[in-house]
């Protein structure tokens, strides 16, 4: 008990629920307050801009006004169309840079990467025997589907940062030169990739599916680029699947938003194309990102793995070191090496016993 002449002071729980009921009396007071103070904020700037006839035209204008023109067709009377601003931002404010950025990222990485750890060489040297890896089909159809990619690569490429980067060096009317040229081999070989995707789709599609058990061990190692022991593989390791559905995915998508843009009077409105080409870009920087990783593996960062397009055979020590379960299949199904002799390849399992081949 308190002492006569002492303050009487507030328990703690008496504390919590003064300062709580103060707490919602003040809500209850501050909210009115500042809904009229916003209300006062919010009539005074409506009345602002509807004292400036400016502020007024562009509001017109945002909101998709109609007008007349003589020319029929999809939005032709649309006259000006307010997203298309919004398009231009998205554009040029974050979509070219961001992409430029991933690109010079990804080449810098593996210029970094091969001035450190170099090229990766065949253990233990050449064999001198080789296996058969693809067929002439095969080969084809991926130097098709290269040439017509590498050619949509750098006609997109120069059309989406010409203005930043090849204007300044070329100079405009150079520029708008070669502007025209590329617009004109982009859009006919557009509709080329489309075929070349089907090829693609079905002819490499049964040996890129994952397996799972040996796919995730091979990511988790991340294929031994990094060191440690090399993982195991079948005729594609995990990579090489993983590149493969990126095409398939990044290229449907590239095909369908391609297309759009192709042909404009189908129907579709400006909108469903501004969208599509924000899309298209998205999907071209992602797989050319990929690409920059194939291509340095293929051609620069691994000895051997080019033959493999090019001849179509590949050394068996090679298979040996980077698909070594695809070998075991190979040798389980009876199928040998070869051996080059003058100039020519001859089967090893004529000459010699299965006992002294590998």
């Amino acid at each position: 008990m308190a002492k006569p002449g002492q303050k009487k002071s507030l328990t703690p729980r008496r504390r919590i629920v003064a300062w709580s009921l103060f707490a919602m009396v003040f809500c209850l007071l501050a909210i009115p307050m500042g809904l009229s103070l916003y209300s006062d904020i919010g009539y005074a700037a409506t009345a602002q801009e509807q004292s400036n006839p400016r502020a007024n035209f562009w509001r017109a204008v945002r909101q998709g006004s109609i007008g007349y023109s003589a020319v029929q067709g999809q939005e032709t009377n649309v006259l000006i169309q307010s997203s298309g601003q919004n398009w231009r931002q998205a554009r040029n404010g974050w979509l070219i840079p961001y992409s430029g950025y991933l690109l010079i990222a990804m080449i810098t990485l593996f210029a970094l990467y091969f001035m450190f750890k170099g090229r990766i060489p065949i253990k233990g040297g050449r064999s001198g025997k080789e296996i058969t890896r693809t067929t002439s089909t095969e080969r084809w159809i991926h130097w098709f589907t290269a040439i017509v990619f590498i050619l949509l690569a750098l006609t997109g490429l120069g059309l989406l940062y010409g203005r930043t980067v090849l204007i300044p060096i070329m100079g405009p009317e150079a520029f708008a030169a070669m502007a025209n040229v590329s617009i004109t081999v982009h859009n006919y070989l557009g509709v080329l990739f489309v075929l070349a995707m089907v090829l693609m789709i079905f002819t490499f599609f049964r040996d890129s599916l994952f397996n799972l058990k040996v796919d995730m061990k091979w990511l988790l190692k991340a294929g031994g680029y990094l060191g440690g022991s090399k993982p195991s593989s079948e005729k594609f390791n995990a990579g090489q699947k993983a590149w493969y559905w990126t095409v398939l995915i990044m290229g449907v998508i590239l095909c369908v938003t391609g297309l759009i843009l192709d042909f404009p009077n189908l129907e579709q409105n400006r909108g469903i194309m501004q969208l599509a080409n924000i899309i298209h870009v998205l999907a071209s920087a992602i797989i050319i990102a990929f690409f920059l990783v194939h291509i340095y593996l293929a051609v620069i960062g691994t000895e051997g793995a080019l033959e493999a397009m090019i001849s179509g055979k590949v050394d068996e020590n090679w298979v040996k070191q980077h698909h070594n379960l695809w070998y075991e299949e190979l040798q389980k199904s009876g199928q040998r090496a070869t051996v080059a002799e003058g100039g020519r390849a001859v089967n090893e399992a004529r000459s010699l016993p299965d006992s002294q081949t590998t």
